[in-house]
This record gives C-alpha cells, structure tokens and sequence, in this order.
C-alpha cells in the first residue's frame, strides 16, 4: 500500500508520527509532499520516509491520499488520484463535493480534526462518501485512531458543528486557561505555578468527567457548597453571561464554516 500525504504541516506531521508509531502504514511506504524544502528536508531525515516538493508525484499511483494543506491553498494541488483510491481531506470547510469536482473522483473521506492530535489527544470527525468500500474505512478509521478519538457521521452537515465545537474549540479552552492563570497570578501566584496548578485542572477535570459519565451539571454540583468559594466564583461567572457567551460563540464559528464552505 502507497500512502500520500499532501502537506507536511502540524496535522499532516501529527498523522505520519502517529502512524508510524502505531504502524498504521510503515516509513517505506509513504511519500509526502511538501513545497518548504526545510520543513521536507525535517521530515525525511525524522520519520525516513520520501518527500517531493510535487504533489502530483506523491499522488501518483497512491492508495491513499491524504490532503493536510491549508484550504486555500487546494488549488494549487495539481496531481491525478488512482480510480480505486482513497483521498482523505481534513481541510477545514472544503466540501465534498469540492473535491469530487477539482479531483474528479469519488471516493472520499472528509476529516474536521483538532490540533490536540499532535499530542495524540485529537478527536477526528469524518465521514465518507457511499463509493468508500468497508475496509477503506476501516484503514482511515485505524489512521484516525492513532491521533487519539474518532467519531464517523452520516451526514457531512454535522461537519461544520464539529468544526465550531471541536475544531474550533481548542481555542476557546486555551482562552479559558489563559484567563485562570493570569486571575491566578493577580492574586498572588507565581506564574509557574499557576500555570501548572490550572493546566492540571483542566486536564484532571476532562479526564475524570470522560470517566465518570455524569453530565457536566452534576459534576459542577458536586464541586459547588452553597456559601462556598465555589459559588462565589460561578456566580461572578453568571454575571458575566460566560454561558451565554459560549453559546453565541459557538453559533457564530458554526455560521462562519458554513459560509467558507459555500465559497467558491
């Protein structure tokens, strides 16, 4: 089996460590293709596999073909995709029917994965056209498996939800992070240990309500004595409209993916 990875970014690079580390596919078999010849230079001294600044080369004759470059950046993919292939996109916003069209091909899985892959903590959403056979899919299953959790959908509309909850989101807990610790270091920590003492947090609280199984609100109340110090923080974040400003933000990163996905 040939592999293809177009783009040896973040997440292009996050895969290709990932799989190779759970032998997914082996060194041997992959090319990627990569126009900054120090970032190629990187990746064939670091994973040993071959690298081309041509996309078309890499394409060529692949099983698989995996699209990491940046969205705008599509339409300067120039390169033919074998019949019986698999091209797998996890391009934020680009359309399946996008990609039939520029691609003339079938056979596609569409992936909103986030940036947490790289630490192999990601959650990958994806689904897949009807001319994807069984074990085409379980191959992109496995491959989405080593970056951390996968969830397949049926319809690709879920996809812009997934990108403004877990694609985009991310970027709302690093916000929240940011805010606990500089609240933590305005009353009186070092930064170092403020930092450490919220990152923690962050990640214990997340684990344990994966664990646990409780909805978030009974967790919440389970932390939460009335007349406590917990109380007084939430309700300073009720004051604030903090719920309400989580939704709207939501909703407003969901109407920004459907709009770059219906550009041309």
């Amino acid at each position: 089996m040939k592999i293809a990875i177009v783009g040896g970014g973040v997440m292009g690079q996050a895969l290709l460590t990932a799989a190779l580390e759970r032998h997914v596919f082996e060194p041997g078999t992959v090319v990627v293709a990569e126009i900054v010849e120090v970032r190629r230079l990187q990746i064939a001294a670091e994973y040993g596999v071959k690298t081309t600044p041509d996309a078309g080369a890499a394409m060529a004759g692949a099983d698989v073909v995996v699209l990491s470059v940046k969205p705008q950046d599509m339409h300067s993919v120039r390169g033919a995709v074998a019949q019986e292939a698999t091209l797998v996109s996890i391009m934020a916003g680009v359309r399946i029917a996008t990609l039939q069209r520029d691609f003339h091909h079938d056979r596609i899985i569409r992936v909103m994965p986030n940036t947490p892959a790289a630490a192999r903590a990601g959650l990958s959403v994806w689904t897949a056209t009807t001319a994807v056979s069984p074990p085409q899919r379980e191959f992109v299953r496995s491959l989405l498996s080593a970056v951390g959790r996968e969830i397949y959908v049926d319809d690709e509309a879920k996809l812009d939800m997934a990108t403004a909850v877990s694609g985009s989101g991310p970027a709302y807990v690093y916000l929240f992070i940011e805010a606990m610790v500089e609240g933590a270091v305005n009353i009186g920590l070092p930064r170092a240990q403020a930092e450490e003492m919220v990152l923690q947090t962050v990640l214990g609280s997340a684990l344990y309500a994966q664990e646990s199984g409780r909805a978030a609100a009974e967790l919440r109340a389970m932390v939460t004595s009335p007349g406590g110090t917990t109380t007084a923080g939430l309700l300073e974040l009720e004051r604030g409209a903090l719920r309400a400003s989580i939704i709207e933000c939501i909703r407003a990163a969901f109407r920004r993916s459907v709009e770059l996905g219906n550009e041309p």
